[in-house]
């Protein structure tokens, strides 16, 4: 593929503590990628990370708010580019992929690159076996959710579009960011594109900042919120099914008493039985108007895509 040309790229590297690999980092992206401008975000770091990007000639700002999704949302709001690289500074991801996955975006060909580690070294790589069972399960999820095959959710590999960037809203904080952004994706119906990547793990005396429970149950609460705005009333009709089972567990004996004698002898479980009956209502009810007020925002979304598009 033969990148366009006057097309400017920017590459985004998010960085907390990374002053053992930013450097190396640096200097392998411009070498990949001589023409493109380097940000380094620096967020919080007390290792001097900042001063190494500075002297290995990345362009440096700075997020206060502790976070990925946070320093993400800032790289967005203040960068405009045509094409977006996104890489962790922990040299985890080689260059090498890194010209294919901006001709893909410069090219019109995708909103969305994803670098797959999944598919390639991460589980030889990666020697944190709740990772690897994390990541596996997040996947497994989103893909029966959302009837999909994306293969790797949450790499942090990733090249992106003006239109994707100037209209995705990112509400993630953490680490959860880069669900959200696959999730997005999926429900917008955008262009995406899997790319399989080498990756390496860690190089020693550099520490993950991902913590494998905490930041695991933010995965999966985010999964479950993004679940619940995507889809409403499939969400919603799963909990009004559940009350629904519940009242017919509990009524059916009753009524089968009623009939049976003409009285009624369990009051309170009737009346139960009732409320489990109006919840059930109530949560289809509820899934059903949801899913309209979702189907507009798609329809606003497009018209928002159209006019990015057009300024690009």
């Amino acid at each position: 593929m033969k990148k366009e040309i006057n097309k400017k790229i920017a590459v985004l590297i998010p960085c907390f503590n990374e002053s053992k690999t930013i450097e190396k980092v640096i200097k392998d992206y411009k070498k990949t990628l001589p023409e493109a401008d380097i940000y380094v975000y620096d967020n919080n770091s007390k290792d001097h990370t900042d001063e190494i990007a500075r002297k290995a000639g990345a362009i440096v700002k700075y997020e206060y708010k502790q976070g990925k999704g946070n320093v993400i949302r800032s790289m967005f709001r203040d960068i405009d580019a045509d094409c977006y690289l996104m890489i962790d500074g922990d040299d985890t991801y080689p260059a090498e992929h890194a010209r294919e996955m901006c001709d893909y975006i410069l090219n019109g060909q995708a909103d969305m690159v994803i670098g797959d580690r999944l598919s390639s070294t991460y589980f030889e790589e990666n020697k944190r076996p709740f990772h690897n069972f994390g990541n596996v399960l997040v996947r497994g999820l989103i893909n029966k959710l959302f009837k999909s095959n994306v293969r790797d959710i949450m790499t942090g590999y990733r090249a992106f579009s003006y239109s994707f960037v100037k209209t995705f809203p990112i509400l993630s904080k953490g680490f959860e960011i880069e669900t959200e952004m696959t999730i997005h994706s999926l429900d917008k119906n955008l262009l995406l594109k899997e790319i399989p990547v080498q990756y390496r793990d860690r190089p020693e005396g550099s520490v993950s900042k991902l913590n494998t429970v905490s930041d695991g149950i933010k995965v999966i609460k985010t999964i479950g919120r993004l679940f619940k705005e995507y889809k409403p009333q499939v969400f919603f009709s799963i909990f009004g099914l559940l009350f629904f089972i519940i009242s017919v567990f509990f009524g059916a004996p009753v009524f089968v008493d009623y009939f049976r004698t003409g009285l009624v002898e369990r009051f309170p479980t009737l009346i139960f039985s009732g409320f489990m009956l109006m919840i059930s209502v109530l949560s289809f009810v509820c899934g059903i108007i949801l899913e309209v007020v979702v189907k507009k925002h798609r329809q606003l979304f497009e018209f928002i895509l159209i006019n990015t598009r057009r300024g690009e």
